[in-house]
């Protein structure tokens, strides 16, 4: 029988590709596409969707019955930058929804989970260079605190009612099809946009804040890798570290520049900077690339072409 797959937080940056990536390979029929609102018609209109509140348990029960599904991957969150503005909601959201899911496991109504974690669950004491798997974890923001205790939790109910879940630590996340949700790499995302757009780009983090990025493309298909991944495989019941590149709002910039030789940056740090600070620049994904076989397809300047290339159709 074919698996039945529910991604909750379907209309979000990542669940949204997601949905339509794993529609493509499952058939639309197999992937439910879930939210709290219909505000993201494309993802609405493409197949099956069902309004799911990911804080009631109920809610997701309903649905997990009625379309007989097996797998969840539970993509609602609140980001790290919202999360500081609002730390009590972040904390539900993001940590309701996770015991929800877990214990629907525990109790045998579905058999497996994808949980994300982040590059958040790193604080200022952590090893900034080529941070590895098992090292000082002691996040300084709202969103890091939820997902080191949900990385704890994932491993808790992997232990104890041998609950398969399996989760990646997500650098930021690059995409020109959907708009980023309030993470602190997102002038990432929306530099490209305003190069094309007004032909300059004030950056909200400093030049040489250097921070692990990942295109769009590629975390979807770890994503799904990790997933596909024989149970036995996956030794790491936490979260996995992942990485493709490094690089700087400066670095970024010159990339753009060769693509758009008039293209100018300013720079006006705000609070998104002190979050970033907190956070790696760089990151050892061995475990990943030995356990399942990971492997990034795009590095800074292939990416650059392709969002300019894409954006510019829009």
């Amino acid at each position: 029988m074919a698996s039945k797959i529910l991604i909750i937080g379907a209309c979000g940056q990542i669940g949204s590709e997601l949905t339509y990536k794993l529609r493509e390979i499952h058939g639309d029929d197999n992937v439910i596409a879930s939210d709290i609102s219909y505000n993201n018609l494309d993802v609405v209109n493409s197949g099956i969707f069902e309004i799911v509140d990911a804080q009631d348990y109920a809610s997701i029960l309903i649905c997990v019955e009625k379309h007989k599904i097996d797998t969840i991957y539970l993509m609602a969150a609140m980001l790290s930058a919202t999360g500081e503005k609002y730390p009590m909601k972040a904390w539900d959201l993001n940590m309701n929804s996770l015991f929800h899911v877990l214990n629907l496991a525990k109790a045998k109504y579905i058999s497996k989970i994808f949980w994300p974690s982040s590059i958040a669950v790193f604080g200022p004491t952590t090893p900034k260079e080529n941070t590895p798997q098992h090292t000082v974890m002691e996040p300084s923001t709202v969103y890091g605190i939820t997902k080191q205790v949900g990385e704890r939790w994932c491993e808790y109910y992997f232990e104890k009612y041998d609950v398969d879940v399996r989760s990646i630590r997500y650098p930021g996340i690059i995409s020109w099809k959907t708009l980023p949700g309030g993470g602190t790499t997102d002038y990432a995302v929306e530099i490209y946009h305003k190069a094309l757009k007004d032909g300059a780009y004030e950056s909200f983090l400093s030049e040489n804040t250097e921070l692990p990025m990942m295109f769009m493309d590629d975390a979807i298909d770890a994503t799904i890798k990790i997933m596909d991944a024989p149970a036995d495989n996956i030794s790491i019941r936490s979260s996995y570290n992942l990485a493709a590149m490094s690089f700087t709002p400066k670095e970024i910039a010159e990339s753009i520049k060769s693509e758009l030789k008039d293209f100018s940056i300013t720079y006006k740090p705000d609070f998104r900077q002190q979050i970033a600070d907190s956070w790696p620049k760089s990151i050892d994904d061995s475990y990943a690339r030995k356990d399942w076989n990971w492997n990034h397809n795009f590095d800074l300047k292939l990416m650059t072409k392709e969002m300019l290339t894409q954006l510019s159709k829009k």
